[in-house]
């Protein structure tokens, strides 16, 4: 859970809810071909599940003083501008949870763990 107050109170949101909102704003994103694994137990958890993708694939949420810090594991298309897709990334997602949330995201950050050419 993450929690912030505002004037009218406290307000928690999952962070089952970010992670979903977060994954599937950067997968819509140009470039992007899919998520990478974060952590040794997503790692373990997409062997011992082969096929089947979860939401918090390559996200994850943290909540501190001055905001969230989410950071990302993509893998991108081949032959792209790797800042200008990261750019983009950072722009539609920091977007896209301050109108979906209200709460500030004070910093993203955008790992290209792989990429795959064009099918």
């Amino acid at each position: 859970m993450i929690k912030f107050e505002n004037h009218m109170g406290t307000i928690e949101i999952s962070e089952n809810y970010f992670v979903n909102l977060i994954g599937n704003t950067v997968t819509s994103c140009f470039g992007v071909v899919g998520m990478a694994h974060t952590n040794k137990r997503q790692q373990l958890r997409a062997f011992v599940k082969k096929g089947l993708l979860f939401p918090d694939q390559g996200v994850s949420v943290q909540k501190v003083a001055a905001g969230l810090v989410i950071e990302l594991h993509i893998i991108m298309t081949y032959g792209l501008n790797i800042n200008a897709i990261c750019q983009s990334i950072t722009n539609k997602v920091k977007y896209t949870v301050e109108e979906a949330t209200g709460m500030e995201v004070a910093k993203i950050k955008v790992f290209v763990d792989g990429m795959k050419a064009e099918s």
